[in-house]
């Protein structure tokens, strides 16, 4: 089941899947609340999901779909080329983490080893995650919300635009800036944004 926001994007990774021998598309999803409705219908042996959809988004598309069907085999790929999603995707339950920049032949491979059981991550990424285990990272401590809100205040959107697109008031918003200064040890919204940059999630 391939789930994405861009129809151009699934039309493509459609021809690629079924161009393969031993696999098929069996349904498609335009965001994470049309995956959650349509998944156990479909009951794909592995579903490819982006994260960055509008709405309830991938991450929670993703654990509403485990805790419908905690059998199923989630493959994220992803536009985020940082470590940083990847733990969160994978923490969430995720069985791989795939960047969209791979190659075609990265993409089947990937679906086969899900659908085999076993775990797959893009070697650069796993890299990164080696190198950061090693050090605690205080951003794991954010809830998804609170991550969403950072990195949005990070990327320099405004509290009211914050609040506009994740349906939120800006008191709301508010409170989840407040929350995550306090979780970093950030004092404003430039410290933020440096937070943001030393993890790789924006780029300088």
């Amino acid at each position: 089941m391939l789930v994405d926001d861009h129809a151009v994007v699934r039309m493509g990774f459609r021809l690629l899947v079924d161009g393969a021998p031993d696999m098929r598309v069996v349904a498609e999803a335009a965001s994470g609340e049309d995956a959650v409705r349509s998944v156990e219908e479909a009951q794909p042996d592995v579903v490819v999901m982006d994260i960055s959809m509008p709405g309830i988004g991938g991450l929670e598309a993703l654990r509403r779909i485990l805790a419908r069907m905690p059998e199923a085999r989630v493959l994220v790929l992803s536009a985020h080329e940082d470590a940083m999603h990847a733990r969160r995707t994978l923490k969430a339950g995720a069985a791989g983490y795939l960047t969209k920049r791979s190659a075609a032949e990265a993409l089947i491979e990937a679906i086969r080893q899900v659908y085999q059981g076993r775990s797959f991550l893009e070697p650069q990424i796993a890299e990164q995650l080696a190198a950061q285990q090693a050090t605690s990272e205080p951003l794991d401590t954010l809830s998804e919300k609170e991550f969403k809100v950072f990195i949005a205040l990070a990327s320099g959107q405004s509290v009211q635009d914050i609040a506009a697109v994740m349906s939120l008031s800006p008191s709301t918003v508010g409170t989840h800036l407040y929350n995550i200064k306090q979780k970093l040890g950030a004092a404003n919204s430039a410290e933020l944004a440096l937070i943001a940059m030393r993890a790789g999630l924006l780029t300088p």
